[in-house]
């Protein structure tokens, strides 16, 4: 009787074959963000960089940076319907989340409105800008809780939550951002 050889298979991944499990819901070539809320959990954002190119760069360049880390959710609005949550306010970090300057800081810089074809639906993610400008996004940003047709057209959607939305939905006022990475598949 003759032997055959036996193929050992390593249970170790192969880099750049094994998806990083940071990247869960990205597919093949996705851009992303893992955002790690603390005692939440993980959020992954795919960001639309063809369809928000400045946008993308703009929260891709502040998350390598590490602008978003200890950052706090200062705004949730839940009622009287789920809306959305936002971060990205500098200030959230030592500010109590009752005062009213929070949501007016930035990091400086001005990012302009690019009109695409997302649309705010329940998970779209998209860059806070002043109400009376559409060119003045920069490093606030907001996830949509539910839809909000009504929104479309006025806000660039640079993102959609693929991973996560069960701890989106559990965001309460001043949770903290432990920390933004970009992620890829």
């Amino acid at each position: 009787m003759r032997l055959l050889p036996v193929l050992v298979v390593a249970t170790v991944p192969l880099l750049g074959f094994a998806p990083e499990p940071q990247a869960a819901g990205l597919s093949r070539g996705q851009v992303g963000l893992r955002i790690t809320i603390e005692g939440k959990g993980d959020v992954v954002i795919r960001l639309e960089e063809g369809k928000a190119p400045q946008a993308t760069a703009r929260i891709k360049n502040l998350a390598s940076s590490q602008f978003y880390d200890g950052q706090r959710f200062f705004k949730v609005v839940r009622q009287p319907k789920p809306f959305l949550v936002q971060c990205g306010d500098p200030n959230s970090r030592s500010k109590p989340m009752d005062d009213p300057s929070l949501g007016s800081w930035s990091s400086g810089t001005k990012v302009p409105y690019e009109a695409n074809d997302l649309k705010h639906v329940r998970g779209a993610v998209g860059l806070a800008r002043l109400s009376s400008n559409k060119n003045t996004g920069d490093s606030q940003f907001y996830i949509m809780l539910d839809n909000a047709p009504f929104l479309d057209g006025q806000y660039t959607v640079f993102g959609q939550v693929v991973s996560g939305m069960d701890v989106v939905d559990k965001i309460a006022l001043g949770d903290k951002i432990r920390s933004v990475a970009i992620v890829s598949q």
